[in-house]
């Protein structure tokens, strides 16, 4: 059976919500070997100027763990 472990993570982007959620995955990946899914908790904007920012979004990445290998 296999084993799925989750992390938090938080991530931002001045593009949009979508850039803050590919920019939680590339950071992620860098270090972590089989992800397979991102749910997304929460989702804010900053403002200033009267205008957005940046985008932000926290997220629990899910990956599969190897037996007995790293992560």
């Amino acid at each position: 059976m296999p084993l799925v472990k989750v992390i938090e993570v938080i991530a931002s982007s001045e593009k949009s919500i979508e850039d803050a959620i590919e920019n939680a995955v590339t950071e992620v990946t860098k270090t972590v070997r089989n992800v397979d899914s991102v749910y997304v908790k929460d989702i804010k904007a900053h403002v200033k100027d009267n205008k957005i920012s940046t985008y932000g979004v926290i997220c629990e990445i899910s990956f599969r763990v190897d037996p007995g290998g790293d992560l």
